[in-house]
């Protein structure tokens, strides 16, 4: 670790200016505050937190949407532990639970799909929440649904795409970016050339980086090389799990059952072909269709800055709730909910 602090160092004297790099993973997150990265590097590397925390993400709409689906007669929702804290416009999902609602928590789709098959009286819909890691997952899932003729099992899907987000925060101009320290876990499905256009076209750094902290230090030697070189690409520095290629059978499920989709992502806000929707010849799995769901009138939590510190453009002190009426004990917004949550990582790691 010290030679890489020291070749960041070395490097960092060759450019004469501040220079920005932005992870979107929220391992990457963690890892870089528990580590305390920010403080071995030079100041005049920038590390921003993007929004790479697929529960934050979620807008308060699709939370909203979901506690409504639960209060149904004979509905059983299941989601992932993380999900039952997002704050919606009245309470969460563990709130609505306390209040006799069915929510469970689950561990896997395949947990929900137990669950259906134990309660064929009851509607269960799973909350699919996620990158281009978990879909798959939820392919499988359906796949074992039809194969077994579960037919009481139902998605509501706010599955996310990372690169279509990535396009929009390189062109946001308060950010300036550099480069990105690329997803690990989501590059192992997709490969690197889903992000070729970000070299190619804007002519930006980036690297695909493990979650150690040696990891993530070459992946900024990696990124100062390229800025210094002018000589912008798609390198690979966790080769071990990731090829260029990636893993064409998972993308291939993936889209056996899923179709591209606009998607509303909190604080960003819609952003064309970013999500993933069932294909029609699936919607008797598709909750939004089984379900009648009237127009809701979701709103914001007043005074949290989640949005602006999703896109890098806050960083999580300079919310006027953080630490204060906000904490991971009683978190007003989503980003102080999930483990890989900007607010979440800084409050544990780096008040300090």
């Amino acid at each position: 670790m010290k030679e890489l602090i020291q070749t960041i160092e070395r490097l960092s004297q060759k450019i004469n200016r501040q220079v920005n790099f932005m992870e979107v993973c929220g391992t990457h997150t963690v890892s870089i505050f528990r580590h305390g990265i920010r403080s071995l590097i030079p100041s005049n590397i920038k590390l921003l937190s993007g929004p790479g925390c697929p529960v934050c993400v979620t807008p308060i709409e699709d939370i909203d949407r979901m506690i409504y689906i639960a209060k149904q007669p004979n509905v059983i929702l299941t989601t992932f532990g993380d999900m039952m804290r997002v704050p919606g416009s009245d309470g969460s999902l563990y709130k609505a639970k306390a209040e006799g609602v069915d929510v469970k928590m689950v561990y896997s789709p395949l947990d929900a799909l137990r669950v259906a098959q134990e309660n064929k009286d009851k509607k269960v819909v799973f909350f699919a929440v996620g990158f281009e890691t978990t879909s798959p997952l939820i392919a499988a899932t359906l796949f074992e649904a039809d194969n077994k003729n579960i037919e009481n099992f139902y998605i509501y899907s706010v599955h996310k795409l990372v690169p279509p987000a990535l396009e929009v925060l390189v062109n946001t101009e308060e950010l300036k970016l550099d480069g990105f320290i690329l997803p690990g876990h989501v590059s192992t499905i997709i490969g690197s050339k889903p992000y070729e256009f970000i070299s190619q076209r804007y002519r930006k750094a980036c690297v695909i980086t493990g979650f150690d902290a040696d990891d993530i230090l070459q992946a900024i030697v990696m990124l100062l090389k390229q800025v210094i070189e002018d000589d912008p690409s798609i390198e690979i520095q966790y080769k071990d799990a990731v090829k260029a290629e990636g893993n064409p059978k998972a993308v291939d499920f993936i889209y056996r059952y899923f179709k591209t989709a606009d998607s509303n992502w909190r604080g960003i806000g819609i952003i064309p072909k970013s999500g993933l929707k069932l294909k029609p010849e699936y919607s008797y799995r598709d909750a939004e269709k089984i379900f009648e769901i009237p127009k809701l009138n979701s709103k914001e939590p007043k005074g949290c800055q989640c949005g602006l510190i999703l896109r890098g453009v806050k960083l999580p002190p300079e919310c006027p709730l953080f630490g204060k009426l906000c904490t991971p004990e009683n978190p007003v917004g989503a980003c102080m909910v999930s483990s890989e949550g900007s607010c979440a990582a800084y409050y544990k790691y780096g008040r300090n």
